[in-house]
């Protein structure tokens, strides 16, 4: 601590961008002032990028807080929050920084806020290096809503990879308190389903020949469950510039959701990115959690401001669920405990997260 100041080290343990939007959500519900140095220390470009960047500057605006160090390349910031507003706030990464990032960062203290809020977030839809636009629509939000809030995430264009282009309007209402979770029964795969997408430039059979991949890959291994992955061209005018991908959902009879993800580029085989996201969505199913390796993270935020207990169960915790879990700590009340699941098939590398959240009340409600 710098007088009242919270002191954040954003080089350490994932050493990216995870840090500050972890730290900075945090600081601007507890109304905790932070400095933040070594920011991305661990990556080739150190520093805020676009996407960064307007992710804070979005959570200064939210809350009428003051940033300094605000700007592209800076390895250290200040920020020093005030009382969070609802309202119309705008994003913008100028790149194919990722929207769904932003969401993230943003979406924590909006559910605080004293009236409802609607964000415009703009820039790339689906990135390399972050959650696709569709796993945060089919996965994410069906799941985090089970903290007891809801969401509406409104796909007004998609935007690639390397021109951005895309925005997402996302409208919450705040809420008093979240309810805490409790994800520890996997179920049985009961259906499993996807979209394979391509716009811009690209012909529709590059879409099929993913989903084709994609569904041989799964058949190796699940061979009595019909499996629909729909293959899309993305309207002209509802994306901007050229990109595809794949993801696909396994749903069981619990209501888990796990997913597999890939995108294409350029020199690379349609039928490699349907199999790259199968082998995801295999491996994701394989460990016996009820969450994937994509959500454990997201999740963190939302258990350490719950009210009481949360547990969820899944495969190996991943550095950014462990980074997540240690600023969490270090910035709110909540007490984490992650602990081996022992009832597994032994062979199962299975973990159960326990939070005992902190329990954030809505004053403005």
């Amino acid at each position: 601590m710098d007088g009242d100041r919270v002191e954040i080290d954003g080089g350490i343990m994932e050493g990216g961008g995870q840090i500050l939007r972890v730290s900075t959500a945090l600081s601007c519900l507890l109304g905790l002032p932070l400095r933040v140095r070594r920011i991305r220390a661990g990556r080739s470009q150190p520093g805020l990028r676009p996407q960064h960047l307007s992710g804070l500057e979005m959570i200064r605006d939210l809350c009428d807080g003051k940033l300094n160090g605000g700007e592209i390349g800076s390895t250290e910031i200040t920020f020093t929050p005030g009382k969070i507003k609802g309202g119309t706030h705008i994003a913008d990464t100028k790149t194919a920084g990722s929207v769904c990032l932003l969401m993230q960062v943003a979406m924590p203290c909006v559910l605080f806020a004293a009236s409802p809020s609607e964000l415009h977030l703009k820039g790339g839809t689906n990135a390399e290096m972050a959650p696709q636009i569709d796993y945060t629509v089919m996965v994410f939000k069906p799941i985090v809503e089970k903290f007891n809030f809801t969401f509406n995430c409104d796909i007004k264009r998609r935007g690639y990879y390397p021109q951005g282009g895309g925005e997402v309007v996302v409208q919450m209402s705040p809420v008093k308190e979240l309810s805490p979770i409790n994800l520890t029964e996997r179920g049985t795969v009961t259906k499993i389903y996807g979209r394979a997408f391509v716009a811009g430039a690209l012909p529709i059979k590059l879409a099929k020949d993913m989903s084709a991949a994609a569904v041989r890959c799964i058949r190796r291994e699940i061979r009595d469950l019909y499996i629909n992955i729909q293959p899309v061209r993305e309207p002209d005018d509802q994306a901007v510039g050229t990109g595809s991908g794949i993801i696909i959902v396994a749903e069981t009879s619990t209501g888990c959701l796990l997913a597999g993800s890939s995108l294409g580029k350029r020199g690379k085989n349609a039928d490699k990115v349907g199999i790259e996201a199968a082998e995801m969505l295999l491996q994701n199913l394989k460990h016996g959690g009820t969450v994937d390796d994509s959500l454990q993270d997201q999740l963190i935020i939302f258990m350490a401001l719950a009210k009481g207990v949360s547990r969820v169960k899944c495969g190996p915790i991943t550095l950014h669920t462990q980074t997540a879990i240690h600023f969490a700590e270090q910035l709110t009340k909540a007490k984490f405990a992650v602990t081996k699941s022992e009832e597994e098939d032994p062979g199962n590398d299975t973990y159960i997260i326990e939070c005992q959240g902190m329990g954030m009340i809505n004053s403005n409600l």
